[in-house]
């Protein structure tokens, strides 16, 4: 079984993830199918970008997102267009929904330390 899951990097107490599919028995950090966005929880608010269709496209063949993120989808709406996907909406208007979400979102690109520090 497939699982889109969270796949951690960055330095100790640093940490940025990056969302891949993987299979569910391979470890946290081990050996995965494809990545598809990545997530750094210290920016405010946190950065989040991903590829949606592919997301889509894996959804749609039976992975399995895990719980956290589960979470993250629903924060940004994901879930709501994959339902709205399901139902037979167009790919391309939520896409683009997706896309006008995405570029509204203003992220700071210092990371939640740096920016007490200043």
């Amino acid at each position: 079984m497939v699982r889109i899951r969270l796949r951690r990097n960055g330095l100790k107490n640093q940490s940025s993830y990056r969302i891949v599919a993987a299979d569910k028995e391979s470890p946290r950090n081990g050996r995965f199918l494809e990545i598809l966005g990545s997530y750094n929880p210290r920016t405010e608010p946190f950065t989040f970008q991903v590829k949606e269709d592919r997301i889509y496209y894996w959804m749609s063949n039976g992975a399995q997102p895990s719980e956290s993120v589960v979470k993250l989808f629903k924060s940004v709406g994901l879930m709501d267009r994959f339902e709205r996907y399901k139902k037979g909406e167009s790919i391309d208007a939520l896409m683009e929904e997706a896309n006008n979400y995405y570029a509204q979102r203003k992220v700071n690109v210092k990371t939640r330390e740096a920016a007490l520090k200043s």
